[in-house]
Protein backbone atom coordinates (compact mmCIF):
# COMPACT_ATOMS: atom_id res chain seq x y z
CA UNK A 1 0.00 0.00 0.00
CA UNK A 2 1.24 3.49 -0.84
CA UNK A 3 2.15 5.50 2.26
CA UNK A 4 -0.11 8.36 1.19
CA UNK A 5 -3.10 6.00 1.02
CA UNK A 6 -2.24 4.50 4.41
CA UNK A 7 -2.03 7.95 6.01
CA UNK A 8 -5.41 8.89 4.50
CA UNK A 9 -6.99 5.76 6.00
CA UNK A 10 -5.43 6.51 9.37
CA UNK A 11 -6.92 9.99 9.16
CA UNK A 12 -10.37 8.57 8.37
CA UNK A 13 -10.27 6.62 11.64
CA UNK A 14 -8.67 9.44 13.58
CA UNK A 15 -11.49 11.77 12.61
CA UNK A 16 -14.07 9.13 13.48
CA UNK A 17 -12.79 8.41 16.98
CA UNK A 18 -12.24 12.08 17.75
CA UNK A 19 -15.73 13.05 16.56
CA UNK A 20 -17.71 10.00 17.64
CA UNK A 21 -15.57 8.78 20.55
CA UNK A 22 -18.31 9.37 23.14
CA UNK A 23 -21.03 7.79 20.98
CA UNK A 24 -18.79 4.81 20.22
CA UNK A 25 -17.90 4.38 23.90
CA UNK A 26 -21.60 4.31 24.81
CA UNK A 27 -21.95 1.15 22.73
CA UNK A 28 -18.98 -0.52 24.46
CA UNK A 29 -20.24 -0.92 28.02
CA UNK A 30 -19.10 -4.53 28.39
CA UNK A 31 -16.31 -6.71 27.11
CA UNK A 32 -16.91 -9.22 24.34
CA UNK A 33 -17.40 -12.94 25.11
CA UNK A 34 -14.09 -13.73 23.41
CA UNK A 35 -12.26 -11.30 25.69
CA UNK A 36 -14.03 -12.86 28.69
CA UNK A 37 -12.82 -16.28 27.54
CA UNK A 38 -9.25 -14.99 27.25
CA UNK A 39 -9.46 -13.49 30.74
CA UNK A 40 -10.15 -16.93 32.17
CA UNK A 41 -6.59 -17.97 31.35
CA UNK A 42 -4.76 -14.87 32.56
CA UNK A 43 -2.60 -14.60 35.62
CA UNK A 44 -4.02 -12.08 38.06
CA UNK A 45 -0.55 -10.82 38.95
CA UNK A 46 1.37 -9.80 35.84
CA UNK A 47 2.42 -6.75 33.84
CA UNK A 48 0.00 -6.23 30.96
CA UNK A 49 0.30 -3.85 28.00
CA UNK A 50 -3.02 -3.22 26.21
CA UNK A 51 -2.69 -1.84 22.65
CA UNK A 52 -5.80 0.08 21.62
CA UNK A 53 -7.28 0.18 25.13
CA UNK A 54 -10.24 2.37 24.07
CA UNK A 55 -12.52 3.44 26.91
CA UNK A 56 -10.87 1.15 29.47
CA UNK A 57 -13.66 -1.42 29.68
CA UNK A 58 -11.14 -4.28 29.58
CA UNK A 59 -9.18 -2.70 32.44
CA UNK A 60 -12.36 -2.36 34.50
CA UNK A 61 -13.27 -6.00 33.80
CA UNK A 62 -9.79 -7.06 34.93
CA UNK A 63 -10.20 -5.09 38.16
CA UNK A 64 -13.59 -6.69 38.78
CA UNK A 65 -12.01 -10.13 38.26
CA UNK A 66 -9.41 -9.39 40.96
CA UNK A 67 -6.47 -8.41 38.75
CA UNK A 68 -3.63 -7.28 41.02
CA UNK A 69 -0.95 -6.73 38.41
CA UNK A 70 0.21 -3.64 36.56
CA UNK A 71 -1.83 -2.47 33.56
CA UNK A 72 -0.72 -0.02 30.85
CA UNK A 73 -3.21 1.03 28.17
CA UNK A 74 -2.31 2.84 24.94
CA UNK A 75 -4.72 4.57 22.58
CA UNK A 76 -4.71 7.65 20.34
CA UNK A 77 -8.30 8.81 21.05
CA UNK A 78 -8.53 11.40 23.81
CA UNK A 79 -12.33 11.07 24.15
CA UNK A 80 -11.93 7.34 24.83
CA UNK A 81 -8.92 7.82 27.11
CA UNK A 82 -10.83 10.31 29.25
CA UNK A 83 -13.35 7.58 30.01
CA UNK A 84 -10.62 4.98 30.45
CA UNK A 85 -8.95 7.10 33.11
CA UNK A 86 -12.00 6.76 35.36
CA UNK A 87 -10.49 3.51 36.58
CA UNK A 88 -11.79 1.45 39.51
CA UNK A 89 -10.10 1.90 42.89
CA UNK A 90 -7.30 -0.54 43.52
CA UNK A 91 -6.30 -1.04 39.88
CA UNK A 92 -2.70 -0.08 39.12
CA UNK A 93 -3.42 1.35 35.69
CA UNK A 94 -1.70 3.88 33.44
CA UNK A 95 -3.32 5.22 30.29
CA UNK A 96 -1.30 7.00 27.62
CA UNK A 97 -2.15 8.72 24.35
CA UNK A 98 -0.04 6.92 21.75
CA UNK A 99 -0.29 6.58 17.98
CA UNK A 100 0.31 2.86 17.41
CA UNK A 101 1.34 3.52 13.81
CA UNK A 102 4.23 5.73 14.97
CA UNK A 103 7.85 4.60 14.73
CA UNK A 104 8.40 4.37 18.48
CA UNK A 105 5.99 4.25 21.42
CA UNK A 106 8.72 5.49 23.80
CA UNK A 107 7.90 2.95 26.51
CA UNK A 108 10.33 3.18 29.41
CA UNK A 109 8.70 0.75 31.80
CA UNK A 110 10.53 -2.42 30.81
CA UNK A 111 9.10 -5.47 29.10
CA UNK A 112 5.71 -7.11 29.53
CA UNK A 113 4.91 -10.83 29.95
CA UNK A 114 1.53 -10.20 28.29
CA UNK A 115 0.38 -7.84 25.54
CA UNK A 116 -3.23 -7.62 24.38
CA UNK A 117 -4.52 -5.99 21.20
CA UNK A 118 -8.28 -6.41 20.97
CA UNK A 119 -10.25 -5.00 18.01
CA UNK A 120 -7.36 -2.77 16.93
CA UNK A 121 -5.21 -4.44 14.27
CA UNK A 122 -7.99 -4.31 11.67
CA UNK A 123 -7.83 -0.51 11.83
CA UNK A 124 -4.12 -0.46 10.87
CA UNK A 125 -3.81 -0.04 7.08
CA UNK A 126 -1.27 -1.87 4.97
CA UNK A 127 1.20 -4.68 5.61
CA UNK A 128 4.10 -2.32 6.34
CA UNK A 129 2.37 -0.52 9.22
CA UNK A 130 0.95 -3.75 10.65
CA UNK A 131 4.37 -5.38 10.69
CA UNK A 132 5.90 -2.29 12.29
CA UNK A 133 3.32 -2.37 15.08
CA UNK A 134 3.78 -6.11 15.64
CA UNK A 135 7.57 -5.88 15.62
CA UNK A 136 7.37 -3.20 18.31
CA UNK A 137 5.00 -5.41 20.28
CA UNK A 138 7.43 -8.33 20.04
CA UNK A 139 10.26 -6.08 21.22
CA UNK A 140 8.15 -5.05 24.23
CA UNK A 141 7.46 -8.67 25.25
CA UNK A 142 9.39 -10.41 27.99
CA UNK A 143 11.12 -13.68 27.00
CA UNK A 144 8.41 -16.33 26.81
CA UNK A 145 5.68 -13.67 26.71
CA UNK A 146 2.42 -13.79 24.77
CA UNK A 147 0.51 -11.46 22.47
CA UNK A 148 -3.26 -12.01 22.46
CA UNK A 149 -5.26 -10.21 19.79
CA UNK A 150 -8.61 -10.11 18.06
CA UNK A 151 -9.82 -8.80 14.72
CA UNK A 152 -13.32 -7.88 13.58
CA UNK A 153 -15.08 -10.38 11.30
CA UNK A 154 -17.75 -8.02 9.96
CA UNK A 155 -18.21 -9.88 6.66
CA UNK A 156 -19.86 -12.68 8.64
CA UNK A 157 -22.83 -10.37 9.34
CA UNK A 158 -25.40 -9.34 6.71
CA UNK A 159 -26.29 -6.34 8.87
CA UNK A 160 -22.70 -5.12 8.94
CA UNK A 161 -22.10 -5.85 5.26
CA UNK A 162 -25.01 -3.49 4.52
CA UNK A 163 -22.93 -0.71 6.08
CA UNK A 164 -20.09 -1.01 3.57
CA UNK A 165 -19.73 2.14 1.48
CA UNK A 166 -17.89 2.83 -1.80
CA UNK A 167 -14.39 4.26 -1.46
CA UNK A 168 -15.46 7.27 -3.51
CA UNK A 169 -16.97 8.56 -0.25
CA UNK A 170 -13.41 9.46 0.84
CA UNK A 171 -11.98 9.94 -2.65
CA UNK A 172 -9.90 6.74 -2.59
CA UNK A 173 -9.64 3.73 -4.86
CA UNK A 174 -6.16 2.15 -4.58
CA UNK A 175 -6.76 0.24 -1.33
CA UNK A 176 -5.71 -3.33 -0.55
CA UNK A 177 -7.84 -6.42 -0.98
CA UNK A 178 -9.87 -6.92 2.19
CA UNK A 179 -10.05 -3.18 2.98
CA UNK A 180 -13.51 -1.71 3.57
CA UNK A 181 -15.16 1.58 4.46
CA UNK A 182 -18.11 1.24 6.85
CA UNK A 183 -20.60 3.80 8.07
CA UNK A 184 -21.55 4.68 11.63
CA UNK A 185 -25.13 5.80 12.40
CA UNK A 186 -25.23 6.74 16.08
CA UNK A 187 -25.03 10.45 16.85
CA UNK A 188 -24.53 11.32 13.19
CA UNK A 189 -22.99 9.77 10.09
CA UNK A 190 -19.40 8.62 10.60
CA UNK A 191 -16.95 6.65 8.48
CA UNK A 192 -14.50 3.97 9.59
CA UNK A 193 -11.78 2.03 7.79
CA UNK A 194 -11.36 -1.67 8.63
CA UNK A 195 -9.53 -4.62 7.13
CA UNK A 196 -11.18 -8.05 7.13
CA UNK A 197 -8.61 -10.74 8.02
CA UNK A 198 -9.01 -14.40 7.22
CA UNK A 199 -7.59 -16.85 9.76
CA UNK A 200 -4.88 -17.84 7.27
CA UNK A 201 -3.94 -14.21 6.61
CA UNK A 202 -3.68 -13.46 10.32
CA UNK A 203 -1.56 -16.56 10.94
CA UNK A 204 0.72 -15.56 8.06
CA UNK A 205 1.14 -12.13 9.63
CA UNK A 206 2.15 -13.82 12.88
CA UNK A 207 4.91 -15.75 11.09
CA UNK A 208 6.11 -12.65 9.26
CA UNK A 209 6.51 -10.78 12.54
CA UNK A 210 8.33 -13.57 14.36
CA UNK A 211 5.44 -15.21 16.26
CA UNK A 212 3.95 -18.69 16.48
CA UNK A 213 0.17 -19.09 16.73
CA UNK A 214 -0.54 -21.02 19.93
CA UNK A 215 -4.35 -20.74 19.89
CA UNK A 216 -7.06 -19.51 17.53
CA UNK A 217 -10.84 -19.33 17.91
CA UNK A 218 -13.94 -17.41 16.80
CA UNK A 219 -16.33 -15.69 19.19
CA UNK A 220 -18.73 -12.74 19.64
CA UNK A 221 -22.06 -11.86 18.07
CA UNK A 222 -25.24 -13.91 17.88
CA UNK A 223 -23.54 -16.59 15.79
CA UNK A 224 -20.27 -16.55 17.72
CA UNK A 225 -18.21 -15.54 14.69
CA UNK A 226 -17.81 -11.73 14.70
CA UNK A 227 -14.37 -11.85 16.29
CA UNK A 228 -11.28 -13.91 15.43
CA UNK A 229 -8.97 -14.36 18.44
CA UNK A 230 -5.40 -15.65 18.38
CA UNK A 231 -2.68 -16.13 20.98
CA UNK A 232 0.83 -15.63 19.65
CA UNK A 233 4.16 -16.63 21.19
CA UNK A 234 7.43 -15.04 20.12
CA UNK A 235 9.75 -17.45 18.31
Amino acid sequence: MQKEIAFQLIEVNRQFYQTFGAAFSATRGRIQPGVRRVMGGLLLETRLLDLGCGNGEFARALAAAGFRGEYTGLDFSLPLLREADSQPDGLRATFRQVDLTADDWHLTTGRFPLITCFATLHHIPGAELRLKLLNQARAALSPGGRLILSVWQFLHSERLKARILPWEQVHLSAVDEGDFLLDWRSGGLGLRYAHHFSAAELSQLAAQSGFRVADSFFSDGAEGNLGLYQTWEAQ
